[in-house]
């Protein structure tokens, strides 16, 4: 690596006036100072300023099926570094900023979408008079935790602030069921598929129908996102909705309302139970829901407003975070001895442990593996078939305008398509690493809130951005 010359204490009152180091200034400097600057940060821009950036080495021919010639020609030796970057994709908000929020806006879009139809993505608006509940399923206690109770004083007699470290907690961390919390999380999978299981028997129940009539005349939709409590347990947000026998475009029944529905959300909670056998040093035990099932109607229950925006950012804001509340690490643990050099809280440490210990007791739940997680390995974010578009129709959105556009910029026509062998491309690529450079990393973050602060305050600028236009397009910058 070429380091242009400067002097050390320049760059040390740089970095500090920039909140850097002088080894990062340097590079940056670098960078800045390179011949192909302004395309390096065109590259970046359009991975949206991706934190850890795939670099890979190639090129592409694009040509005429018909007639051979060469459309269009592409190869990464003309580009700085003899690299293309593109987005890494990572939906962790703590492995890469930009990446999660653009996943954050998909299921956004995914999730509001199953509450008010959006005919783009082909699900007609009349999904708005289906009944429709936001649920929250909990986890049970495993011994008490500092808390902020209304009385506002906690069971260890102090009044603890919002941020309190504390909160959370055990109090008393001898007692706590450490194995039990773990093993519930690492079975909350396996509790939510018998919570739907049970949720359509009791629709079925009481509509008095059998289960294959209730499917002749009704269908149960849901996107769900798991989060995670302080306590380090893994608890479930969901919208339901009860749609007809054809999924969102048909009408339910008449007596599918949100009051059934509530009461058939409550009803099925209560009698799930996922058995875990004893195993050498531990008993045998019943996974159950929480006592605390929280049911709401979209629009509004109880004079509380409830919309469809504050769901839909709610589920997305959650898609996006693993076991952060926790402080724990975002990366698989190797060995136990690892946990001597992380900064865990005692709480987040002692949960980890109990993976460990677990591990060899319950092999194949693979505890020790998830670990990092508590112990949780099910997807954060999950819905049902006909709940509304899917993620990789979102993603494939973005492509279809993003081939439009450098067509456009190539001087091919924006419509061309290659599925009907208008033209065909022949393309080598390999993989040349990932990331950044210091010095890449602090400008890649600088273009992130950029391109972010840009998004926003063309948000903003709309007088109404989540209401439809003339034309029934739904705004969201």
């Amino acid at each position: 690596m070429t380091v242009f010359p400067v002097p050390l204490e320049a760059a040390a009152d740089a970095a500090a006036s920039l909140g850097t180091d002088p080894m990062t200034m340097v590079d940056l400097l670098r960078v800045a100072n390179s011949p192909g600057f302004d395309r390096w940060q065109e590259q970046v821009r359009r991975t949206g300023g991706c934190a850890q950036p795939i670099r890979l080495m190639g090129q592409t021919v694009t040509r005429d099926a018909r007639t051979g010639d060469v459309l269009y020609s592409y190869s990464t030796e003309r580009e700085p570094g003899g690299m293309l970057r593109v987005a890494c994709g990572n939906r962790r908000a703590s492995r890469c900023p930009s990446c999660a929020w653009t996943y954050a806006g998909d299921v956004y879009h995914l999730i509001r979408a199953g509450i008010t139809g959006d005919p783009r993505m082909g699900i007609s608006r009349q999904i708005r008079q289906h009944p429709g509940v936001f649920a929250t399923l909990t986890a049970p206690s495993f011994g008490p935790v500092h808390n902020r109770p209304a009385s506002g004083r906690c069971r260890c007699g102090t009044q603890h602030a919002e941020g309190d470290p504390a909160l959370g907690t055990a109090l008393d961390s001898d007692r706590y069921d450490y194995a039990g919390a773990v093993l519930w999380n690492n079975h909350a999978g396996d509790l939510w598929r018998r919570f739907t299981i049970y949720l359509r028997r009791e629709i079925a129940a009481r509509a008095g129908l059998s289960q294959s009539a209730l499917r002749e005349v009704c269908r149960v939709s849901f996107g769900k996102v798991a989060e995670f409590q302080k306590r380090g347990a893994v608890h479930f947000h969901a919208v339901i909705r009860l749609d007809g026998p054809d999924g969102a475009d048909s009408c339910p029944p008449a007596w599918a309302t949100v009051a059934l529905l509530d009461a058939s959300i409550k009803a099925a909670a209560a009698r799930v139970a996922v058995p875990v056998p004893a195993a050498e040093g531990f008993p045998a035990r019943v996974l159950r829901w929480g006592a605390q099932v929280d049911v709401q109607a979209i629009g509004g229950l109880e004079g509380v407003e409830l919309t469809d925006g504050a769901v839909a950012s709610y589920v997305a804001k959650y898609a996006t975070k693993a076991a952060e509340t926790t402080e724990t690490v975002d990366r698989r643990i190797g060995e136990l001895a690892e946990l001597d050099g992380l900064p865990l809280p005692t709480h987040t440490r002692r949960l980890i442990e109990a993976c460990r210990y677990l591990d060899d007791a319950y092999p194949g739940r693979l505890l020790w593996r998830w670990a990092h997680m508590l112990g949780f390995r099910g997807h954060f974010m999950t819905k049902s078939r006909a709940y509304s578009t899917t993620l990789g129709e979102r993603r494939q959105v973005r492509a279809d305008y993003r081939a439009r556009q450098e067509r456009r910029e190539r001087g091919l026509p924006e419509d061309l398509d290659d599925t009907e062998g208008a033209t065909f491309v022949l393309a080598h690529w390999t993989y040349a690493g990932q990331g950044h450079t210091p010095g890449e990393s602090w400008l890649a973050a600088q273009l992130a809130r950029e391109i972010r602060a840009n998004r926003e305050t063309a948000r903003e600028a709309l007088a109404d951005w989540s209401a439809p236009d003339e034309e029934g397009e739904w705004w969201h910058v």
